[in-house]
């Protein structure tokens, strides 16, 4: 049984550990001898492994995605901790629980199917309860859709992160509709359950998280949309024109076509659904960084590379965002604390920094006239694959 977890290792721990390998890597050190990095990994995180001496015999032990036992001591070394490594070995997939090793869901499997149901059991439109019927006879759908994560790294890496992003994004449907009363619900609702469904096959999940060929090649969005086609044909009689939405659905979630959706949202519930799905990946991954930063005394976390910004994490915040069910909390202004300031080629100052096309953007405008005619989406280019 596994007793040491990566992200509580701490500086000088002697480990004797088993870990799942998510990278290896030979290189050269100054010196000319070899040395080997190891990327380390179990359900809490990862941890930078480094091999230096008798590279070449234990190099040939094993290969990425094996699960190995290590031998070392811990240290840490430019603010990172890392596992200086005297020896290791292969260890045999019987003898490890894969839950050990992948992150998973904070909800049992069991838990999130039963919400799936109830929500499929709340459509009133006769030929999506019927769909969605077809989608839940399948049992090799559904095992990948109740284990899949929602993306290699950025939101929901996890396993069951799939179906609990898609559950989240249900529940927000069911908010929008009691304040929106004239979207259609049941066509929003089914595009929620359905909009990511390409990733049981996008992504690779049995080890460490990954893209399968196909992923590589088609993309969620076309993997889902041909999904999506061939369940619609097992229902007989399916209005065409509903067809038609409900692809458009999968088509423009994504919102815009540099990050990667063949459409543009261009009816009320596909505008809705691409807002939904991109506030859920972004809160979730949000709060993962702030997790899963070093926990010390310091206000704010590490910088993150792909929201551009650190983010702040005092007590105080943690309970303002959130309240007790019985706090009644109000609007109120709350002059935020000034950031350290963010690394990147674009930094001039405090007062200033360059937009991508060179022009600086200066900080005394409003708000208003600083968003007015911008891209309002948090993530870089970097992301378009992995939303």
């Amino acid at each position: 049984m596994k007793k040491v977890y990566a992200g509580k290792i701490q500086d000088r721990d002697i480990i004797k550990e088993s870990f799942l390998v998510r990278e290896k890597i030979t290189a050269t050190a100054r010196n000319g001898k070899p040395y080997l990095t190891i990327k380390l990994m179990d359900r809490t995180g990862e941890v930078e492994g480094r091999v230096w001496d008798r590279v070449e015999e234990l190099s040939g032990c094993f290969e990425k995605d094996d699960f190995i036992q290590v031998q070392g001591k811990a240290s840490l070394y430019l603010g990172k901790m890392q596992l200086v490594i005297q020896d290791l070995k292969k260890v045999d997939e019987a003898e490890v629980d894969l839950a050990d090793y992948l992150p998973v869901a904070e909800r049992s499997v069991e838990d999130m199917l039963a919400e799936l149901r109830t929500q499929v059991g709340t459509l009133q439109t006769p030929c999506l309860r019927e769909l969605m019927g077809v989608f839940l006879a399948d049992e090799d759908f559904m095992q990948g859709y109740s284990s899949a994560p929602a993306a290699k790294a950025i939101h929901h890496v996890y396993l069951g992160g799939l179906l609990d992003h898609s559950l989240s994004v249900a529940r927000l449907v069911d908010d929008i509709c009691r304040h929106y009363p004239t979207v259609n619900r049941d066509m929003l609702l089914t595009g929620a359950l359905l909009h990511d469904i390409g990733k049981v096959a996008e992504l690779c999940y049995e080890r460490a998280f990954g893209y399968t060929d196909e992923g590589k090649l088609l993309g969620h969005i076309t993997i889902g949309f041909q999904m999506l086609d061939s369940k619609i044909a097992q229902v007989p009689d399916f209005p065409r024109d509903m067809a038609v939405l409900l692809k458009h659905l999968l088509l423009s979630h994504h919102g815009q076509y540099e990050y990667g959706s063949p459409k543009r949202p261009k009816t009320l519930e596909a505008i809705i659904l691409n807002y939904l799905d991109d506030l859920d990946s972004k809160i979730n991954g949000i709060q993962t960084h702030i997790q899963k930063d070093p926990d010390n005394d310091e206000s704010w976390t590490g910088y993150h590379r792909i929201y551009d910004r650190y983010f702040y994490k005092s007590p105080a915040a943690a309970s303002i965002q959130q309240p007790m069910p019985d706090e009644q909390v109000s609007s109120r202004s709350v002059a935020p604390a000034v950031p350290p300031v963010e690394p990147g080629p674009n930094t001039s100052s405090v007062q200033e920094r360059r937009q991508p096309d060179g022009r600086r953007k200066n900080f005394n405008f409003t708000l208003g006239d600083q968003l007015r005619g911008k891209n309002l989406d948090l993530f870089t280019s970097d992301e378009r694959d992995d939303k």
